[in-house]
């Protein structure tokens, strides 16, 4: 990216430091950048501008992650892949949205791959984002999806890339349940890929034997096979989670489609790890319970459990760029492209959050009580940081700092301004 646009990409980092209002049609402006005006045509000059490649804006969040990672004591990262609708059914302007699934269905499909820390689940960066459109899919990637290719079609591809991310921790891609495919599990093992997914029942090999996993997950319920492995959280609840686990075989052939017919491959029987998770509560009573196949080894099932437990934590950048920080279904750009950078730029802000959060030095303690009080939000006692609250606050402060060093206002005329506006805060 050149010079120039690499200064408009900090700048506009810094306008997206912010939880915005669904009524706001743009970035923040602090308070030095002149007219709303011209700040806005320069905001929309870049977002449109085609010399602005997706790969570029990808890469100060890649690097991000790198560091990040680099920081962990932990022996692996995890990449948690998920995909969400960006809701656009009532922006008319917007030519090329797509209707998703019913009439009423209509926006843009997203894709993301999150780094998470697998050592205490923080989020670190998102490494790769694909953004489906009625006419393409504008991507990070340097093997760009098809329009009409598969969620599942995505993840391969981004799976070989990661060896170019340059990561220094082994990755571990951590898949929800639309991922439970054999046939996939197959070729990403004989790729040497280390996955983690949610399954549902199927039929394997137990100790020769064959065996559904719900059969054995009622087995391991029957026998008290299920150890305690400490404290979880519930819909903000303390429960106790419990961990069994059993090394199992995937035998028969899975299922493809052959000129839109369904067939049965044939393929090499395949070593897994079948871990069963569940909480449980003070009575006793089973609050959920999820089974998971990985082929990981060397790693407790406790651990394995708590990695896609925390694979939640794209659900929550999800919320952080729509309803809690962002408003992402608010934008008012007209394409998919426009969209995407805005979304690339927003993520940094993000990624800027996530790295206070992380730092509990003395220093960025007193930085987020600081923010949080700018920023005007209330929050829990057990969790006084909120990453909305933070952006919000990192805004006011921006705004502060931006004005006293590029104005002519100081401290005290700023005080003086604020005792004329409302004259009851004079007590003196």
């Amino acid at each position: 990216m050149e010079r120039r646009l690499q200064r408009r990409y900090v700048q506009l980092v810094q306008e997206h430091m912010n939880s915005s209002t669904r009524t706001a049609a743009g970035p923040s402006l602090l308070p030095a950048e002149g007219k709303a005006a011209s700040a806005t045509q320069a905001a929309w000059r870049f977002l449109n501008n085609e010399r602005v490649e997706m790969a570029a804006l990808a890469e100060p969040l890649r690097q991000a992650g790198r560091d990040a990672a680099a920081e962990s004591p932990a022996e692996f990262v995890l990449l948690a892949h998920d995909w969400c609708k960006i809701d656009y059914s009532k922006h008319t302007a917007k030519r090329d949205i797509l209707q998703l699934t019913h009439e009423h269905d209509i926006g843009y499909d997203l894709t993301t791959a999150l780094l998470v820390d697998a050592h205490d689940g923080s989020p670190l960066a998102p490494m790769q984002v694909h953004v489906r459109t009625a006419d393409t899919v504008y991507s990070t990637g340097k093997q760009i999806p098809h329009a009409d290719d598969h969620h599942l079609d995505q993840l391969e591809p981004t799976m070989n890339e990661v060896e170019s991310w340059d990561l220094p921790r082994q990755v571990v891609h951590v898949i929800d349940r639309e991922a439970d495919s054999l046939g996939d599990f197959r070729r990403w093992d004989e790729l040497g890929h280390k996955f983690l997914v949610r399954c549902d029942d199927r039929r394997v090999l137990w100790e020769g034997e064959s065996w559904l996993i719900s059969e054995i997950a009622d087995y391991f319920d029957r026998e008290v096979a299920f150890k305690d492995v400490g404290e979880a959280t519930h819909h903000g609840k303390t429960v106790r989670q419990e961990v069994a686990e059993a090394d199992i075989v995937l035998h028969r052939p899975h299922k493809t489609r052959v000129k839109g017919k369904q067939i049965d491959v044939p393929g090499p029987p395949l070593p897994m790890r079948l871990i069963v998770t569940r909480l449980v509560d003070d009575d006793g009573y089973i609050l959920g319970q999820w089974t998971l196949l990985t082929n990981v080894l060397g790693v407790e099932a406790y651990q394995i459990a708590l990695w896609y437990y925390w694979r939640w934590k794209i659900e929550s950048f999800f919320k952080l760029l729509k309803s809690h920080g962002q408003e992402l279904e608010h934008w008012l750009q007209e394409t998919g492209a426009a969209i995407t950078r805005r979304l690339l730029v927003a993520a940094m802000a993000c990624v800027v959050v996530w790295q206070l959060e992380r730092d509990d030095s003395p220093e960025a303690e007193q930085a987020k009580t600081i923010l949080m009080r700018l920023s005007g939000r209330s929050s829990k006692s057990t969790r006084p940081n909120t990453a909305p609250g933070l952006l919000a606050g990192y805004m006011a402060l921006l705004s502060i700092t931006d004005l006293l060093e590029n104005t002519d206002c100081d401290l005290r005329t700023l005080t003086r301004l604020a005792k004329t506006a409302l004259p009851f805060l004079d007590s003196s």
